[in-house]
C-alpha cells in the first residue's frame, strides 16, 4: 500500500509539474507577443511622428515662400515687370482694424440672423435658407 500512495504522490507530482511549466510556458508566450506588438506600436508611432514633421516642414517652408512672394519689394517689381501700373494706397484711405478679422467676418456675415429682439428673457433668432447662386 506504501507503494500504491508513493505511485500516486508522484503522478500529482508530474501532473502539477507539467502543468506548472505550461502554464509559465503561456505566460513567457504571452509576454513575448505583448512586447512585439508594443514595439511595432512604437515603430508605427515613430514613423507617423516622422511623416507629420515632413508636413510640417514642408508647410513652414511654403509659407515663409508665400510671405516672401507677398512683400512689398516684391509685389512691386511684379507691377513693374507685368506693367501694370498699380500704385501705393494712400495712407488715408487705408483703415487699421485692430479685432480679429475672423470674428469680425463671423459677426459681420451672422448679423441677420442672430437679431437682438428680445422678448422677455429670450432673444429671437432666425434662420434662413443660403441658396448658393452658380458662378
Amino acid at each position: 500500500m506504501n507503494k500504491s500512495s508513493t505511485h500516486a504522490f508522484v503522478n500529482k507530482l508530474l501532473v502539477y509539474t507539467v502543468l506548472t511549466i505550461g502554464f509559465n510556458g503561456t505566460v513567457g508566450l504571452g509576454t513575448v507577443w505583448m512586447r512585439h506588438q508594443i514595439a511595432e506600436t512604437a515603430a508605427a508611432t515613430k514613423q507617423h511622428e516622422n511623416r507629420l514633421a515632413a508636413v510640417e516642414r514642408r508647410l513652414a517652408e511654403t509659407t515663409s515662400r508665400l510671405a516672401a512672394e507677398q512683400s512689398p519689394d516684391k509685389l512691386e517689381a511684379k507691377n513693374v515687370s507685368v506693367n501694370l501700373g498699380l500704385v501705393r494706397p494712400e495712407e488715408s484711405r487705408i483703415v487699421r482694424i485692430e479685432e480679429s478679422p475672423e470674428e469680425r467676418l463671423a459677426a459681420k456675415r451672422n448679423l441677420e440672423i442672430f437679431a437682438t429682439d428680445v422678448e422677455g428673457d429670450f432673444a429671437s433668432v432666425q434662420f434662413k435658407r443660403h441658396v448658393q447662386q452658380p458662378l
